[in-house]
């Protein structure tokens, strides 16, 4: 078990079909370039350490690969846009900051994360001077959810939020087992390096 400290009290915004992905074990990385309201106008790694914040707004089906498009409707099942509260159930240590500048690179990695090969080109070629991140998360999931007020703060195209509330140290189980994991983390550093 681990126990996520109150603070810092800061949350990554991610896609919820990503955070349900990366909850479940099925990836154990993020692509980053920035959210369009970024105060740095690109990405940067806030804190090694952080909760994940599901986002609603712009996941799509179509931007995912076929196994996961199902996962739009699913995590849309229990969210209301007008809903006064979210809920959070994974924590996130962020093990490894990737820059990946060309398509030669990203395509590497195509078979480690959800999102189409036309996204993912998509999010590179997006402020063209700037790199995309891969983020390698070591992610566990909170033993109980916690449901936090939704302020208006937490909204918008950005990387990072401060939870205003912040959440109290938690139990939490990691998704997969350090083998599992760290074989994830070799097999994604090999096919960089091809």
């Amino acid at each position: 078990m681990i126990h996520p400290e109150q603070e810092p009290r800061i949350a990554l915004k991610e896609w919820a079909v990503a955070v349900k992905a990366l909850a479940e074990g099925k990836q154990i990385l993020v692509l980053r370039k920035g959210g369009i309201a970024e105060e740095t106008r690109d990405f940067q790694l806030m804190t090694r350490s952080f909760f994940l914040l599901p986002a609603y707004e712009h996941q799509k089906p179509e931007l995912l690969k076929e196994a996961y498009r199902s996962g739009v409707g699913e995590t849309l099942a229990h969210w209301r846009p007008e809903a006064e509260t979210i809920s959070i159930n994974a924590f996130a240590e962020a093990v490894d900051d990737i820059e990946i500048r060309d398509q030669q690179t990203l395509d590497r990695i195509r078979e480690f994360h959800i999102w189409t090969d036309a996204f993912a080109e998509e999010r590179l070629k997006w402020k063209k001077t700037k790199p995309l991140h891969l983020l390698l998360l070591r992610v566990s999931v909170l033993e109980q959810p916690v449901e936090i007020p939704m302020h208006e703060a937490y909204s918008g195209c950005k990387s990072w939020v401060t939870l205003e509330d912040g959440i109290a140290a938690a139990d939490a189980k990691p998704v997969l087992t350090d083998e599992q994991f760290n074989e994830q983390v070799s097999e994604i550093r090999t096919a960089l390096t091809l």
